[in-house]
């Protein structure tokens, strides 16, 4: 699938702008605040409902606007389609797919894009938070009913948690902490499932993730990917111990996963009521990514993290491409090639080469290799250009 034309009104930087684009590689340079970006998050937004660079929408909404409008047309094979989403300052956003309304978080099942960024080093040394919502991202492009999985498990956490507090400041009578079982049998329910799904997403994604580092490095440096799962760690072991201590490789069966589920809640009961917190759980678990055997996020490079975050990225995008009934997905790279030398940018290039349309950002066109670079579209102070071989306008 890729994007045939994108218009947007007050997003941003950008009043009004309408973008025609073919299947291929596009490039838009542009130097830093000048509105290249912004062009690239509203796609991203259309499949994702959020920004790689915020996590507010109303950022998103030009200054002295109450909303913003983000519209994409689409093309799969002979399917077409448009999609289109109305951002609010404040109140719920509004969806349309061909004209006809929808929720807007049913949008995301019908486009897909894998987006790179400088932010994205943050998935091998930042918090496991970033590192389970780009699991679970994944998840939800491959299977958009697991969506409202989630969003159950949130709602059943917070309200487990509640109890919890509550009982903790000693305003819980016996009879309420029943109630507690209630909760802990719906957390369990929905919660094995996020378990099982990301275990097994693991085990699909590491052979495209060894092969793009592979490709993007030129080395095998062994990369790997496990998951430290709460519910099925040994309760003598924390989750805040060591960093090998109670990973899980392999695909652990959904019964297995809610029986041990189980025990460790109730192993843990205590301990929260202690501290008036769930401590069990898919919210609690982390993924550790290996480079030789050792946690990448320890003991890599900075050019070691950024090589492994960028060939997580790809192997995303290849990982959709097999499994996603609306093909590839838009590669969108944002000031990706700054960062690699000669070497690894020809490698990317290549990469890349097959998929049905890549999205590139750059301050300086001379970063990108010279066969990526016949289509390049030049943002001057919110402006779009058009091809590098024009005469350049005035900002």
């Amino acid at each position: 699938m890729h994007v045939t034309r994108l218009t947007l009104r007050d997003f941003r930087n950008y009043p009004e702008a309408a973008l025609d684009l073919d299947a291929g590689v596009h490039v838009f340079e542009g130097a830093n605040g000048q509105g290249k970006t912004n062009l690239i998050e509203a796609i991203g937004y259309l499949s994702t409902l959020s920004s790689h660079r915020v996590s507010s929408d109303a950022a998103l909404v030009r200054f002295g606007e109450s909303s913003a409008i983000v519209r994409a047309e689409l093309a799969h094979g002979e399917r077409q389609l448009a999609i289109d989403v109305e951002i609010q300052k404040s109140g719920a956003n509004r969806a349309r797919v061909s004209g006809r309304a929808v929720k807007a978080r049913e949008l995301p099942r019908y486009f897909t894009t894998v987006l790179f960024a400088p932010e994205d080093l943050s998935l091998v040394r930042g918090d496991p938070g970033q590192r389970r919502a780009f699991l679970d991202s994944l998840l939800v492009t491959h299977s958009p009913r697991l969506g409202d999985t989630m969003q159950q498990y949130e709602r059943v956490l917070r309200q487990r948690n509640s109890l919890l507090k509550s009982a903790r400041a000693g305003q819980l009578g016996e009879a309420a902490r029943s109630t507690l079982e209630i909760w802990d049998e719906q957390l369990v329910s929905l919660g094995s499932v996020i378990v099982a799904e990301r275990l097994a997403l693991i085990e699909r994604l590491v052979p495209h993730l060894e092969r793009a580092y592979a490709a993007l490095v030129g080395a095998d440096h062994r990369p790997g990917i496990s998951m430290r799962v709460s519910c099925l760690s040994d309760s003598g072991k924390p989750m805040d111990d060591d960093e090998a201590a109670n990973d899980t490789t392999g695909v652990v069966t959904l019964d297995e996963i809610r029986e041990r589920f189980t025990a460790r809640l109730r192993d843990a009961r205590p301990r929260e009521l202690d501290r008036g917190i769930s401590l069990v759980g898919p919210h609690r678990d982390d993924a550790t990514f290996w480079l030789n055997g050792l946690p990448a996020r320890i003991t890599a490079s900075h050019g070691e993290s950024w090589s492994f975050a960028l060939s997580l990225k790809l192997a995303a995008a290849q990982l959709v491409r097999a499994e996603s009934r609306t093909g590839d997905p838009v590669l969108i790279l944002d000031d990706v090639f700054a960062e690699l030398d000669g070497d690894r940018r020809r490698r990317l290039a290549d990469a890349i080469a097959g998929f049905e349309q890549v999205l590139i950002t750059c301050a300086v066109v001379a970063d990108i290799p010279e066969p990526l670079r016949e289509h390049t579209i030049r943002i001057r102070a919110g402006k779009i250009i058009g091809n590098e071989t024009e005469p350049e306008e005035d900002a």
